[in-house]
């Protein structure tokens, strides 16, 4: 039988209860006599006249000790108590009291005008059920006639998601929500010009037919029903400030579909891994039906956000939208868990910060703002922002801020939610693109195309394909590698990120001018470089977004089919895996079966040197192929390599590596603080002076190829022996030397045993006939495919060559004629190695 829905605010009705808490609180001379004065209290009797400034009216509080009867049964002692701790609000309230801002006694007044007190009530059954469901109702007070076991089995129960009850928590929860109701009603009839809640448990992620993460019944969104009641079209839209560090679920839910209740929450939502998880946290949920469009979230990509973000993020995005759908009245659902000091929260917001943005929203609604407590489970932290919160109220300027900047991450993910709120708001610019309408492409595959064009134009380029289907399709033309790369003493393996693009951006349509834009691009540089070198290349040019197919990361990730994911991630590293994938295929299919006895060097510029690293530390057969690694770092995470099965690696790594790292790089800021040497796994650090990655590689090109020709193998300066076939008539006494300067050409190459040069032009007359018997002209074997080119008359991959055309098709001099490519070459698949190409000849 349900117990008898009874006022609980007799004494006599509680003092049973009482004795069944067991948590530790601060002395009974410092809680007596924090009740409410006569002085300083509102009551029925309380009129404020019409014609009183608004500046000149108190600032309310609401504080009840009963609040703190909600706790854990079978908590102990003080380590063993749940982070909502009933202490939070007491050591809130004895800070306003330190501070002397309230009317206590024991405690000197500092203010000419204290705080004035607003008296909590519960809420009435009519009142909660304006947000929640009766069978809600009726599951939190069931829970008052409970015994102790039934109720620590409840709490320990898998459905109850991180929720605790005791016999008191059905009152407590009714306090808590009576008190922001009286606060909100209080602020509404300008009994207080503005007004905080110091209430628990906390209510934000309360739903409509569940309790949930701490929370019982939703306060604010129970308030904001009873003050549409209440004072009708004076109070019809509100604006609930959510800045709690975890996602208001409750709320959001609650307000779905509702036009005259606009959310917004500044939340860690870590690609829907922190709590309460899930995607309804995610910047694309706006809202639906009429609602659509007021719903707001700024859904942090990591922990550790600070000031600098969230002003950022209330002068872009906060206060724009708020100021253009002009509120009646502003609730904040305060929750102090983003503050410095917080674990469960780990960021970095300061009592400052919350004073500037507490006075941004009193800007709205000609001031008509009240403040409840949500979450925040460290004493120090949440007291220190209650009172700057409540200083500011009071009508205090804020403290200055100390650090304004916001990082990179916050910056990027408030563009993004700009680009989705310009569709509800005017206000918010730049609007979205509109790819897709008039037939857009994305400008990375138009680059792509070009790129592949242009390196082939220029240094004759070629695709390497990927055959794996378990390997992502974004690396589609993606890989390519200079002509007879396979056949060069030295090879260089380039991972890299796009190129950038810097634009003029129009703010209102998004339109970028090409005549305004540029593509910057310094990885050519590299491949010029090298080309002149005779040193082969790879070029991996890896997406700044990666489409999963893989149906097993799909299922582990919770993601759609096809979904693109960011490549630097800070939530996830499922496409920093399919680069890895990718980075060990061509390892095994294109470089581990040719020797390059001069030397292989890995490269990595940006967030691409994730992919080499990985393959450095998860591929025993890598490092010692290689002559060394070289990365460029800017803001990206300094990648470590070790390898849990060779210790080895990680030494070889510090002697043969040089990684660039940029002045401004935490990592240097955090080597002088802690004066420790930086650990061996992160290679050898070289300074640098510059601070963007383009300029980085252009800076340091002459550095890196010393360090190539200082690690490999190369004939001395002036002298290079390159593999070439002059004259079949000319004698072997060097009649057909050409000189070039500082280059002589010289005596025809030995092949190594199954390969043929692909620079060589063999005639049917001379080389047919040893070809067809699947050996060279030096009586080597070759493989079956290049025995049949050669017997055509063409390299090994089905380029017809001439005398004076070698290293990828470019002319030096010699008798005959050349190829001459005008178009990019036709490819065939081919055996599983690299594709065969047909030229178009002219």
């Amino acid at each position: 039988m349900d117990t008898p829905d009874v006022n609980m605010a007799d004494p006599g009705n509680i003092s049973i209860h009482v004795e069944d808490l067991k948590v530790e609180t601060g002395s009974e001379e410092e809680m007596d006599d924090y009740g409410s004065t006569d002085e300083s209290s509102i009551d029925d009797n309380h009129h404020v006249s019409q014609g009183l400034p608004t500046r000149s009216l108190p600032t309310g509080l609401c504080y009840d000790e009963r609040m703190r009867y909600h706790a854990e049964v079978s908590a102990l002692s003080a380590e063993a108590v749940h982070p909502e701790d009933p202490r939070r609000i007491y050591y809130i309230f004895k800070e306003l009291c330190e501070a002397g801002l309230v009317v206590a006694k024991g405690y000197s007044l500092m203010v000419d005008q204290p705080l004035l007190r607003i008296d909590a009530r519960e809420a009435t059954r009519d009142e909660i059920e304006l947000v929640h469901t009766a069978e809600h109702y009726d599951f939190v007070r069931r829970t008052a006639d409970m015994s102790n076991g039934d109720l620590i089995d409840l709490s320990e129960s898998p459905a109850m998601d991180s929720i605790y009850f005791n016999r008191l928590s059905y009152y407590s929860g009714k306090l808590s929500a009576g008190g922001a109701i009286e606060t909100c009603k209080a602020v509404m009839e300008r009994k207080v010009k503005n007004a905080i809640a110091v209430i628990r448990p906390p209510g934000h992620h309360a739903e409509v037919h569940q309790t949930m993460g701490f929370c019982l019944f939703n306060n604010t969104c129970i308030a904001s029903r009873v003050c549409q009641e209440t004072f009708g079209p004076a109070c019809r839209k509100i604006l609930i400030l959510d800045w709690d560090v975890h996602h208001g679920n409750g709320c959001q839910k609650a307000f779905y579909e509702d036009p005259n209740i606009l959310y917004i929450s500044l939340h860690v939502h870590q690609g829907g891994n922190f709590y309460p998880s899930g995607p309804e946290g995610g910047m694309d949920r706006c809202g639906a039906g009429a609602g659509e469009g007021y719903n707001v979230n700024i859904p942090w990509e990591s922990k550790g956000m600070g000031d600098g973000d969230y002003m950022y993020a209330f002068q872009h995005v906060v206060m724009p939208i708020a100021n253009a759908f002009d509120p009646d009245f502003v609730i904040v659902s305060a929750g102090f868990d983003a503050a410095a000091g917080d674990e469960l929260g780990g960021c970095n917001v300061t009592p400052p910060c919350y004073a500037h943005m507490t006075h941004m929203l009193m800007s709205l609604a000609k001031g008509k703002v009240a403040v409840c407590l949500e979450g925040g489970y460290n004493f120090r932290a949440i007291s220190r922002s209650a009172l700057a919160v409540t200083r500011t109220l009071m009508g205090e300027p804020p403290d200055r801020l100390e650090a304004t900047s916001a990082t990179p991450s916050a910056v990027k993910v408030i563009e993004d939610v700009k680009k989705i709120q310009s569709r509800y708001w005017k206000c918010v610019y730049p609007k979205a693109p509109v790819s897709g309408m008039y037939g857009g492409e994305r400008l990375h595959d138009i680059l792509r195309a070009y790129q592949a064009q242009h390196l082939y134009d220029k240094y004759k380029l070629t695709e390497l394909y990927i055959y794996r289907e378990k390997i992502s399709k974004s690396f589609n033309k993606q890989v390519l590698a200079t002509l007879g790369y396979e056949n060069k003493k030295h090879l260089i393996i380039f991972f890299h990120d796009p190129p950038d693009i810097i634009s003029n951006q129009n703010p209102l349509t998004s339109q970028q001018k090409p005549h305004d834009s540029w593509v910057l691009d310094s990885s050519q540089a590299y491949i010029e470089t090298a080309v002149k070198q005779d040193i082969g290349v790879i070029d991996i040019n890896i997406p700044e977004h990666i489409t999963i197919t893989n149906d097993r990361a799909i299922d582990e990730n919770r993601l759609h089919y096809n979904t693109s994911v960011e490549y630097n991630s800070h939530t996830t590293d499922i496409a920093r895996q399919e680069a890895g994938k990718l980075a060990e295929y061509l390892w095994e299919n294109y470089i581990e079966p040719y020797d390059f006895d001069g030397g292989i060097w890995l490269v990595g510029a940006g967030n691409a040197f994730h992919a080499a690293a990985k393959l450095l530390s998860d591929n025993d057969n890598v490092y010692h192929r290689l002559k060394g690694v070289i990365a460029f770092i800017c803001q990206s995470p300094i990648r470590p390599i070790s390898n849990p099965n060779n210790a080895w690696v990680s030494s070889w790594y510090k002697d043969h590596s040089r990684i660039f790292v940029a002045q401004d790089h935490h990592v240097w800021q955090k080597a002088e603080a802690d004066g420790k040497k930086i650990s061996k796994r992160y290679g050898r650090l070289i300074h640098s002076k510059e601070t963007i990655l383009n300029q980085m590689l252009l800076h340091h090109l002459p550095d890196v190829f010393d360090f190539i020709h200082e690690t490999g193998i190369f004939v001395q300066p002036g002298t290079m022996d390159l593999a070439f076939e002059g004259d079949p008539d000319a004698t072997d006494e060097g009649e057909d030397e050409l000189q070039m300067p500082g280059i002589t050409l010289s005596s025809p190459p030995q092949l190594r045993p199954g390969t043929a040069t692909s620079q060589q032009a063999l005639s049917p007359q001379r080389g047919g006939q040893a070809m067809s018997r699947g050996t060279s002209q030096q009586g080597q074997t070759v493989s079956p495919r290049a025995a049949a080119a050669m017997t055509r008359g063409e390299n090994v991959h089905g380029q017809s060559m001439s005398p004076g055309q070698f290293y990828g098709g470019t002319r030096i001099a010699g008798r005959g004629d050349s190829v001459r490519m005008q178009t990019p070459p036709v490819m065939k698949e081919g055996h599983g190695g690299r594709s065969e190409t047909e030229p178009r000849m002219s």
